[in-house]
């Protein structure tokens, strides 16, 4: 549930350079092809609660999220979701009976942008107990876009600061079936490197872990729909 440590973020530099993707997206066209690549326009206050269902390969979910709980983090989640950050990317981590981690994007540009945009932490009002939705982070104040779903009590992580925003209320079974084998990334574990993520994106994981559950689409869903 951390996030990448300074070494892996001064990898992850070198590599965008290298690959040429630290391209200034003030100057880039992609900057108006690809809105997410201009985080300062999603910055909408959330309702009180909301629902988003996730379609994955896995099957479907549903999370509901109570700002109350953790008003900060429900308001990136929102507009996160309302930007499509979460479309077509991978649950890149998957440690089994602990937690399932995604929030990278298949866009390395739309990483670049992201990885600074740190939030404040929200008091922890709420235990990470099995289906919380949770921002995952790499200290004080450093969530950005990445996130984990419990997938048993954590309740280890309040202390932690790792404050819940909703949780899983339908297809916890599609949660418990996400892709599993390739276990913790370095250096835990042999799993996909989130600097390589961060970096490559959707290109790095379908290369080396073709088998990484994929999110097809996150979306809000409308009352009474």
């Amino acid at each position: 549930m951390t996030r990448a440590s300074p070494l892996h973020r001064l990898l992850t530099a070198a590599l965008l350079v290298v690959g040429g993707c630290a391209e200034d997206a003030e100057e880039s066209p992609r900057a108006a092809q690809n809105p997410l690549l201009r985080p300062e326009r999603f910055a909408a206050t959330a309702p009180a609660e909301f629902t988003v269902r996730f379609r994955t390969t896995a099957g479907n979910f549903t999370v509901d999220v109570h700002r109350a709980w953790a008003p900060v983090g429900a308001d990136r989640f929102y507009n996160l979701v309302s930007g499509g950050f979460f479309d077509d990317t991978r649950i890149y981590r998957v440690v089994d009976g602990f937690v399932a981690q995604f929030g990278l994007n298949g866009d390395p540009y739309v990483n670049q942008v992201w990885k600074d945009e740190f939030l404040v932490d929200d008091p922890v009002t709420q235990s990470n107990t099995r289906g919380r939705i949770t921002f995952a982070k790499g200290g004080r104040h450093s969530r950005t876009t990445e996130i984990f779903i419990n997938l048993k009590d954590n309740s280890s992580l309040d202390d932690q600061f790792f404050a819940p925003f909703g949780e899983v209320v339908e297809g916890m079974d599609a949660v418990d079936a996400f892709h599993a084998a390739y276990g913790d990334g370095p250096p835990r574990g042999e799993g996909p490197y989130q600097a390589m993520v961060e970096a490559r994106g959707n290109a790095y994981l379908d290369s080396e872990f073709p088998e990484l559950t994929r999110v097809l689409e996150a979306s809000l869903v409308t009352p009474g729909g």
